[in-house]
C-alpha cells in the first residue's frame, strides 16, 4: 500500500496564525513606554507589521475547518516557539545597539526570554533604551503563560512525558483541563496569571513608594518600573532584570518578598485556581506540592550550613539563610535570579545549586527543567521495583496522591526523564568541544553548568557564564546550538523529535 500524508497541515497553520496575530498586542506595551520616554518606536512598530503580515498570510492559508488533533497540535506548538522567538528578536535587531544586534545573538535573548531561560548575551545593559529592555521582560511574561497554556490545554491532552498526571495530581474532575474547551481554559489561566503579576508588581511598587511614608527604606531601587518588569518575571519563573547585578541591586526585604513568588510561580497554577476557590487543602493533599516544598527546604538548609562560617563571603547568620533560600529557589524554581554573586561561593554550595537546576517545580507551573512530580514518580517506582524484586509475586501499582499511576505513563517519565539526561550530556560535550576549538577552553564544571541552564530553561550557570556575567564568552557556534536546546527543553522536547520521525508524517 502506498504512503499518505495524514498531519492536516493547514489546521495547524491557522492556529500559528492567530497567534501571531495576537502577538501584536504584547508588543503595544513596550512601543506605549518607548512613546513615553521619547525613545525610538521602530523597534516595535517594525514587528508587528511582520506579525500582521505573516500571521494575516498563514490566516489566509489556513483550513479552519479542520479540527487540530494530536500531530496537528505538534506541529503547531513547535512552530509557534521558534516562529514567535523570530519575531521577539526583531526589536534588538532593529534598535541595533550593543551585543543583541548581532543576529545569533539577538535570536539567543529572544529565545531565552521567551522559553523563561533567562541566559543572557548582553555585555552593556546601560546602552539600551527603557523600553528595549522592557520588552525582553514581556517576553519571558509571554513565555511563562504561553507554557502554562500548552501543559494544561495541550501536553496533557497528548501525553507528553507524563503531563497527563496533572490531572491526577489536582484530582479534578474534567478531562485533563479546567474546563473542556482549550478556549475557555486559556481564558481562565490568563485571567490568573494576570491578576497574580499585577499583584506582585502592586506590593514591590507599593514597598518602594510607602516605605518612606512609615519612616522605612523597604526598597530603595524599586521604581515603579523595576516593580512591573520583576512582576513580569518573578511569577513566570524567567529570571531577566533590567538590572545588571540582577537582584543584588535591590534590598533584602525585596529578596525575601521575591522568595515566595518564585515558588508560587512554580506551583501549578491549577492547584492555586483551586485555592482561590475555596479549596487550598488541595495544595497539602497534593503529594508532588509537598515533595517539591521539602527538596527546597533540605536544598536551603544544606546550602546554608555549607556557607557558614565561609571566611571569603563574611556573612552572618541571617544573610547566609537569606542568599541560601533566594539562590535555592531561584535555581530550583528555574527563575535565574540571584541575589549574589554565587560563583564566588564553595566549590560544595556551587554543586547544590547545581543538582537543584535537575528538579523544578511542579507540572502546571511556568516553571522548567525535569520537574518534580516525574522525580516523585521515578523515586516511587524505583522503591517498587525493589520491593518486587524481593517479593515477584506481588502486585503494587504507584500511586500519587493515592491515585494508581498507569504504567504507560510511568514509562514515558523514565523515558522523558532520559532523554533530558543525554541530551544534557551531548550538549555538555559540544561545549567543551567547540569551546577547546575555538580558545574558550571551558572548565568541565562551566560546560556542564551552561549545558544543564540552557536545555533545562534555567538562565545563569557557572564560572565565566555565572550569574553576574553572560554567554558571550561561548563561541557564536555553541550559542547557535543552545539556541535549539533552550526551544527543545522548553516544549518538553517530545514535540520537536516527533516532528523528525518520518511516521509523524505518513502513515
Amino acid at each position: 500500500m502506498g504512503q499518505y500524508v495524514r498531519v492536516e497541515w493547514r489546521a495547524s497553520i491557522g492556529l500559528i496564525g492567530a497567534v501571531l496575530l495576537y502577538l501584536t498586542l504584547p508588543l503595544l506595551f513596550p512601543l506605549a513606554l518607548a512613546v513615553l520616554y521619547g525613545e525610538s518606536v521602530l523597534p516595535f512598530l517594525v514587528p508587528m507589521a511582520v506579525t500582521l503580515g505573516l500571521g494575516g498570510g498563514l490566516r489566509m492559508l489556513a483550513d479552519i475547518e479542520e479540527d487540530v488533533g494530536p500531530r496537528e497540535a505538534f506541529l503547531a506548538v513547535a512552530t509557534i516557539w521558534l516562529l514567535v522567538a523570530a519575531i521577539g528578536a526583531l526589536p534588538f535587531l532593529v534598535a541595533g545597539n550593543g551585543t543583541i544586534a548581532q543576529p545569533v545573538n539577538a535570536m539567543f535573548e529572544a529565545m531565552s526570554g521567551l522559553t523563561t531561560t533567562g541566559a543572557t548575551v548582553i555585555g552593556d545593559f546601560g546602552v539600551h533604551s527603557r523600553s528595549v529592555m522592557m520588552w525582553r521582560q514581556v517576553l519571558q511574561w509571554l513565555g511563562g503563560l504561553g507554557i502554562l497554556i500548552l501543559v494544561t490545554a495541550v501536553l496533557s491532552e497528548i501525553g507528553v512525558g507524563g503531563a497527563q498526571l496533572m490531572e491526577t495530581e489536582t484530582q479534578s474532575q474534567s478531562s485533563n483541563r479546567l474546563t473542556p474547551r482549550i478556549s475557555e481554559t486559556a481564558q481562565l489561566i490568563w485571567g490568573l496569571y494576570l491578576g497574580l503579576t499585577v499583584l506582585v508588581a502592586a506590593v514591590l511598587a507599593g514597598m518602594h513608594y510607602l516605605g518612606p511614608v512609615v519612616g522605612v527604606e523597604l526598597a530603595p531601587n524599586m521604581n515603579l518600573y523595576n516593580a512591573v518588569a520583576h512582576a513580569l518575571t518573578s511569577i513566570s519563573t524567567a529570571g531577566f532584570s533590567p538590572e545588571a547585578r540582577s537582584i543584588e541591586a535591590f534590598s533584602a526585604a525585596v529578596q525575601w518578598v521575591l522568595i515566595p513568588v518564585m515558588l508560587l510561580g512554580s506551583t501549578s497554577f491549577v492547584l492555586i485556581y483551586f485555592a482561590i476557590r475555596g479549596a487550598p487543602m488541595r495544595l497539602l493533599r497534593s503529594e508532588e506540592f509537598r515533595f517539591y516544598i521539602g527538596v527546597f527546604a533540605l536544598f536551603t538548609a544544606t546550602s546554608a550550613a555549607l556557607l557558614i562560617g565561609t571566611q571569603e563571603l563574611d556573612m552572618g547568620l541571617h544573610d547566609t539563610v537569606r542568599h541560601s533560600a533566594f539562590n535555592v529557589a531561584s535555581i530550583l524554581t528555574t527563575t535565574g535570579y540571584a541575589s549574589q554573586d554565587f560563583t564566588n561561593w564553595p566549590n560544595a554550595g556551587q554543586n547544590v545549586l547545581f543538582a537543584a537546576m535537575f528538579i523544578g517545580g511542579m507540572v502546571g507551573s511556568t516553571t522548567c527543567s525535569i520537574k518534580s512530580l516525574r522525580w516523585l514518580v521515578v523515586l516511587k517506582s524505583f522503591r517498587r521495583d525493589l520491593f518486587t524484586a524481593i517479593h515477584p509475586d506481588a502486585v503494587r501499582p504507584v500511586r500519587v496522591s493515592g491515585s494508581s499511576v498507569d504504567e504507560g505513563t510511568i514509562r514515558d517519565i523514565y523515558g522523558y526523564v532520559l532523554l533530558s539526561i543525554v541530551i544534557f550530556f551531548l550538549l555538555t560535550l559540544f561545549v567543551v568541544i567547540d569551546g577547546a576549538r575555538s580558545g574558550v577552553d571551558p572548565s568541565e564544571f562551566e560546560a556542564m553548568g551552561a549545558a544543564a541552564s540552557t536545555v533545562l530553561n534555567i538562565g545563569p550557570a557557572f564560572g565565566r557564564a555565572g550569574p553576574m556575567d553572560n554567554y558571550l564568552v561561548f563561541p557564536e557556534s555553541t550559542r547557535a546550538v543552545m539556541v535549539v536546546l533552550m526551544w527543545l527543553g522548553r516544549i518538553e522536547i517530545v514535540p520537536v523529535l516527533v516532528l523528525l520521525t518520518p511516521s509523524f508524517w505518513r502513515s
